[in-house]
């Protein structure tokens, strides 16, 4: 049972807490098993202890055999060395876990004890508001319950997704980044009501709305979005003709780019990040 597990975050900057902050007031696991550290700022973790009420410790204080999740939550150039002084306090069957850029299943396994479980998540900036839509990538030795559990724990911060490792930099471009791309979709669409008089602040609430309203429908029909543009497109209507702009500057060939091209990126910043570990 999820409640029952004990969670250890090492690092304590603005992921660790919008993850504590969520599975506590979420309550898959209760504030009294939750352990956050860092290196350096005690002020910090007495934060993090008084508003979530979670256990703020030096890492020489953390009850390591207890644990069952550690998740890794500091800069991806600490990675290394919070792996290693992992190694000979951890047991092959706790789970480790990373929500770091750049640090691959495989770079986790090499600096741990043989056969332990590990699992490389990607979280996006929707977390804040538990909306985050979260790549879940575990290593060769992790348990499906232990898959399971992580998939559950990680709940709290919107919907988790099971995918192969080499898929994560096209869902870097495809989610990482997407939020981004919607955003820009919305400057201009903000932009276009207000060029013909209408009130900025009353205009963004009418696209944020509108793209909501859209997402949801989406989730809750079993249709793809080619067909529910079809079904809203009338022949010789508006949204036909707005949708003839956006083919002829060809805006569906932008979208792919743009993917294509974060996911390209994603895949510089991770083998640069891979040869700066090795070199470090």
């Amino acid at each position: 049972m999820l409640r029952d597990k004990t969670v250890a975050f090492l690092g304590a900057g603005s992921m660790a807490e919008s993850m504590i902050s969520g599975i506590v007031q979420v309550g898959s696991i209760p504030a009294e098993r939750i352990y956050v550290t860092n290196r350096s700022n005690q002020l910090r973790l007495e934060e993090m202890n008084h508003v979530y009420g979670v256990h703020a410790v030096h890492q020489d204080a953390l009850p390591y055999e207890k644990v069952d999740f550690f998740i890794l939550a500091m800069k991806p150039q600490g990675a290394a060395d919070a792996l290693d002084a992992l190694k000979d306090k951890i047991r092959v069957d706790q789970v480790v876990i990373s929500v770091l850029a750049g640090i691959s299943t495989e770079f986790m396994e090499n600096h741990l004890q043989l056969g332990q479980q590990v699992v490389r998540l990607m979280p996006n900036t929707s977390s804040m508001i538990r909306e985050s839509a979260t790549a879940l990538c575990p290593g060769r030795h992790t348990a499906m319950d232990n898959v399971i559990a992580v998939k559950e724990l990680l709940g709290c911060m919107g919907k988790v997704f099971l995918i192969e490792e080499e898929q994560m930099d096209i869902f870097t471009g495809i989610a990482g980044s997407g939020p981004a791309y919607f955003y820009y979709l919305m400057e201009h669409m903000e932009h276009a009501g207000v060029e013909k008089g209408m009130d900025e602040v009353m205009v963004r609430e009418i696209v944020a709305q509108t793209i909501l309203g859209a997402a949801k429908m989406i989730m809750v029909n079993d249709e793809a979005p080619a067909s529910l543009r079809e079904k809203v497109t009338s022949p010789n209507g508006t949204t036909a003709s707005g949708l003839d702009a956006l083919r002829k500057n060809n805006g569906g060939r932008a979208i792919s780019q743009a993917i294509h091209h974060a996911a390209k990126r994603s895949k510089e910043l991770n083998e640069e990040m891979a040869v700066a570990l090795v070199t470090s």
